[in-house]
C-alpha cells in the first residue's frame, strides 16, 4: 500500500484503467453491483486505508481515503460502490470498544467482512434525525431491533451495518437527540432473522434500499459506546462523509472538464474546433476554476480533521462548494458534447445521473446554508 499521496493516486488511476466506461455501462443497464471492482479495490488494501496497522489496515489519514476516492471519479469510475466503508470507519475507530476492533477491524482489512452499510434516515424522519422511531429495546443481554429504515445504500453487499435507534423516547432527556443509541449489527445473522431487504430503484445505479426490522435481535455488546450518546458519536463520522464525498465531487469535475476540453478541442464544426469560440471555452474555464476553489475548501477540512480541531462549517462548505462544482461542469460537458452528451456510450449522461446525488444526499445543499446562517453567522434557527 502506497504512502504518499502522490503514490496512491497513481496506484488508484493503474487501477482504474481496468475498469474502463463498458464496464460501467453494463452494471448501469442491469442496476447491478460492482463486485470485481470493489474486491480489486480491497485487495490491494484502498478500502482499509484508514484501519490503524494494528489491525491490519494502512493506518493513513483522512487525506489518503480523500486521494483515493477522488481519483477513482476523476477516472470516470464510481465509488458509491464501497465509499461507506471509509467514511464509517470513523466512528467505530472513535467510539467503538476494544473488542469491537479487534473483533472485526481485521477481517475487513483482510476483505472477509464488508462494512458498507450506515441505517440512519426513515421514511417519515427524512434529514430529522431526531424524529426516528426505529426502537432498540433491552431485553438481558441482548437488544431487540423493530422498525424501518430507508436509503440505505449497499446494504444487500454488506456483512455489517452501523445502525442508529432510539433507546429511550424523545422526551426522555434535556434534547430530542438523547435517547438515539448506535449499534454494529451482524446483518449474516440478521438475514432471516427478522431483516429484511428491499432495493429501491432510482436514476443511478447506488444500489440503496429499505430495510425493515422485525424484532431483529443484536448482542448487547455490539452497542457502540454508551446508550443515548449515538447522535453524537455520528456527527463526527458525518464530518467524514462530508468530506469524502466532497473529494468525490472534485474527482467528477475533473472528469467533466478534462471530456469537454478534449471534446471541445478535436469537434470541428464550421472548419474550425468547437473550442475556438469563447461560448465554448468560458463555461469550461469557469467550471476548471470552481473546480479548483471547491478542491482547497476540500483541503481546508481534511487539514482540520486530521488536526482534530472542529471542521463542521469546513466540512459542510467542502461538500456543498465541490457538488456544486461536479454539477457545474457536468451541466457544462453535456451542453459542450451537444447531443453525444445524452449518448450512452459518452458516459457523459450516466455521470452526470451519478453527480447529481449529491446535491441532495447526504445533506442538501438547503440544509447545509441553514447550518452556515445558524452556526457560523449567528442568524436565528429556521427549522
Amino acid at each position: 500500500m502506497p504512502e504518499t499521496h502522490a503514490d496512491i493516486r497513481e496506484a488508484v488511476r493503474k487501477l482504474c484503467a481496468r475498469y474502463p466506461g463498458e464496464y460501467w455501462r453494463a452494471l448501469d443497464r442491469e442496476r447491478a453491483y460492482p463486485t470485481a471492482f470493489v474486491d480489486e479495490l480491497t485487495r490491494a488494501g484502498f478500502l482499509a486505508v484508514l484501519i490503524p496497522a494494528d489491525y491490519g489496515g494502512a493506518g493513513l489519514p483522512l487525506g489518503a481515503a480523500a486521494a483515493i476516492l477522488e481519483e477513482i471519479q476523476a477516472a470516470g469510475c464510481n465509488g458509491a460502490g464501497c465509499h461507506a466503508q471509509m467514511y464509517v470507519m470513523a466512528t467505530l475507530l472513535r467510539h467503538g470498544s476494544d473488542a469491537q476492533k479487534r473483533r472485526y477491524l481485521p477481517a475487513i482489512a483482510a476483505g472477509d467482512l464488508r462494512l458498507q452499510a450506515f441505517a440512519v434516515t426513515e421514511p417519515d424522519s427524512g434529514t430529522d434525525t431526531a424524529a426516528i422511531t426505529t426502537t432498540a429495546r433491552r431485553d438481558g443481554g441482548r437488544y431487540i431491533i423493530r422498525g424501518r429504515k430507508i436509503w440505505t445504500s449497499r446494504a444487500a453487499h454488506s456483512d455489517l451495518m452501523i445502525l442508529l435507534a432510539r433507546t429511550a423516547p424523545p422526551d426522555a432527556g434535556a434534547r430530542r437527540t438523547d435517547g438515539l443509541s448506535l449499534f454494529l449489527v451482524d446483518m449474516r445473522e440478521a438475514r432471516g432473522n427478522g431483516l429484511s431487504i428491499d432495493p429501491i430503484r432510482t436514476m443511478m445505479n447506488h444500489a440503496t434500499t429499505t430495510i425493515g426490522f422485525d424484532d431483529v435481535p443484536v448482542p448487547a455488546e455490539n452497542l457502540i459506546g454508551a446508550e443515548g450518546e449515538g447522535f453524537r458519536y455520528i456527527l463526527s463520522g458525518m464530518n467524514a462523509e462530508r468530506i469524502l464525498i466532497a473529494a468525490e465531487c472534485v474527482g467528477d469535475a475533473r472528469w467533466f472538464i478534462e471530456a469537454s476540453t478534449a471534446y471541445a478541442r478535436d469537434r470541428v464544426v464550421f472548419g474550425r474546433p468547437i473550442g475556438q469560440n469563447q461560448g465554448v471555452q468560458f463555461p469550461i474555464a469557469r467550471a476548471y476554476a470552481g473546480m479548483r476553489a471547491a478542491r482547497l475548501m476540500v483541503e481546508d477540512a481534511i487539514r482540520r480533521f486530521e488536526a482534530g480541531e472542529p471542521c463542521g462549517a469546513e466540512a459542510n462548505m467542502a461538500k456543498m462548494l465541490a457538488a456544486d462544482a461536479s454539477f457545474e461542469a457536468a451541466n457544462v460537458a453535456i451542453q459542450t458534447h451537444g447531443g453525444y452528451g445524452f449518448a450512452e456510450d459518452f458516459d457523459i449522461e450516466r455521470k452526470f445521473r451519478e453527480t447529481r446525488l449529491y446535491q441532495v444526499a447526504p445533506i442538501s445543499t438547503n440544509l447545509i446554508l441553514s447550518y452556515l446562517a445558524e452556526h457560523v453567522l449567528g442568524l436565528p434557527r429556521s427549522y
